[in-house]
């Protein structure tokens, strides 16, 4: 049934047996029966609507950044849009983006173009349909602020143009957390600036990361997100766990908030340190940490 997919997707954009270790930032992950990167919007409105039609399971990703797949991998058809689906043209003060365009090539971009508004993204290591569907944010600012419409796959094979307000961004949620979407491409909106305000400020932040965040170690960005009022970094500080490692996986000692891997870390070695840092926060402040990172796949 597999072999039907060349009738929608060229075969050198068909993966069989792949490691997802090689599409993920956290370097883990088991075999995907199928993986695709998939070239137009054509391509994917095809493959989405035959791998409905005949039941398929299938799992769309970005860049992998945000993402952990167990160490039994994933069974059905991974679509990965990324790099080969992301043209993007700018006109005035907006942008029409594929999803699978990455943050910083956007950011690069509308530096170029004089256009704010996009400087908190653009150190962000994902796709704009990876950040559209968890309302990235950082610095101050969230994809809500930008987005004017996205246009989606529904759970019909429909296509469909969504406002900023139909897709219910809130805090590393959208729309498309609970309903199975598939984003195509978005118009975002932003304002006229100073070119060299918006490089300093983007420059700005590139160094807070560099000097604050362990980018040098395969992660998958903030392990949590922040429970209202706290902090989770310094509560995983603060609980004595900065540095904590188990196997392959460690808490980095550079900022408690990110979980790494050493290098040899399977995606088990990762979620069993997860859940002591949980476990332990719970005790000691009662608070109940919630992983930032998407969690997929089989044992």
């Amino acid at each position: 049934m597999y072999s039907e997919i060349t009738k929608f997707v060229d075969i050198d954009s068909i993966k069989f047996n792949e490691p997802m270790k090689n599409h993920t930032s956290f370097r883990v992950g088991g075999l995907a029966d199928v993986l695709v990167k998939p070239k137009s919007e054509e391509e994917i409105i095809n493959l989405i609507k035959y791998l409905k039609e005949n039941s398929i399971p299938y799992f769309v990703m970005g860049n992998g950044s945000n993402l952990l797949v167990k160490d039994g991998g994933i069974r059905g058809v991974v679509i990965k849009i990324s790099k080969e689906f992301s043209d993007f043209k700018i006109d005035g003060n907006k942008i029409f983006v594929s999803a699978g365009c990455m943050l910083s090539v956007i950011g690069k971009a509308l530096l170029k173009e004089g256009l704010t508004g996009f400087e908190f993204a653009s150190g962000i290591p994902g796709t704009i349909g990876g950040a559209l569907t968890m309302n990235a944010g950082a610095y101050g600012g969230e994809m809500k602020d930008i987005v004017r419409e996205v246009k989606v796959i529904d759970e019909n094979g429909d296509i469909k143009i969504l406002t900023n307000e139909e897709m219910e961004f809130s805090y590393r949620k959208s729309i498309l957390n609970r309903k199975n979407y598939v984003i195509l491409s978005a118009t975002l909106e932003l304002n006229k600036g100073n070119i060299d305000e918006i490089k300093d400020t983007m420059n700005e932040i590139t160094k807070k990361r560099v000097t604050n965040q362990p980018l040098n170690m395969p992660s998958a960005g903030s392990t949590f997100k922040r429970p209202e009022g706290y902090f989770a970094a310094k509560l995983i500080e603060d609980a004595g766990l900065k540095g904590l490692k188990l196997r392959g996986a460690q808490v980095s000692d550079k900022h408690s908030g990110f979980i790494i891997n050493n290098g040899d870390a399977t995606a088990k070695d990762l979620l069993n340190l997860m859940y002591i840092v949980k476990n332990i926060v719970k005790s000691k402040f009662n608070i109940q940490l919630e992983e930032e990172v998407k969690i997929i796949g089989e044992d």
